[in-house]
């Protein structure tokens, strides 16, 4: 008969082997902003895993056992916390006020202009914490990367899938 039609097990682990959550393969460089969203991501996170143990106790206690889905749930949460642990273990804070004030480097503010006159403000920023939509970008995007020592008035080029652009640093700001 074909493994495919055996049944495995008695059908209690409904979990499986969870992939662990990727880890980049550079550097975990983060503001202090960076490092305290990530240790209150982990606090919640926590929270939520004693709350679903709970929910498991009282459904034990109940006699009803536990649903598949906060298993599977508690999984999750169990991984989350693994990832976010490393992610903070392995975190370098790089404080603002310790980074070149006259450079584009980590953690600064930095106010550009492109070739079309369309000026852009961001923050560079861990690869945790970026969110392009708010002006946070990664130190690895690669806006980042062409910016890194530029000066006020120095040009870039932003490579982007639309098309490179040319931008102008206006301005720099650390804090």
């Amino acid at each position: 008969m074909s493994r495919a039609f055996v049944k495995e097990g008695d059908g209690d682990d409904s979990t499986g082997d969870l992939p662990e959550l990727p880890i980049s393969e550079h550097p975990n460089y983060v503001t202090p902003r960076g490092m305290a969203l990530l240790r209150s991501r982990l606090d919640d996170t926590s929270r939520r895993l004693a709350a679903l143990d709970a929910e498991i106790a009282a459904a034990s206690e109940d006699g009803g056992g536990e649903r598949v889905g906060v298993k599977l749930e508690r999984a999750h949460v169990h991984r989350d916390i693994r990832w976010l642990q490393a992610r903070i273990l392995g975190a370098i804070t790089i404080a603002p006020e310790r980074q070149p004030a006259d450079r584009v480097a980590f953690g600064a503010r930095v106010e550009l202009i492109d070739e079309e006159g369309h000026e852009h403000r961001y923050r560079i920023v861990g690869e945790d914490e970026a969110d392009p939509e708010h002006g946070l970008i990664s130190w690895v995007s690669p806006l980042a990367r062409s910016l890194h020592g530029a000066r006020v008035g120095d040009s870039a080029v932003w490579k982007r899938p639309a098309g490179d652009l040319s931008v102008e640093v206006l301005a720099i700001e650390y804090g």
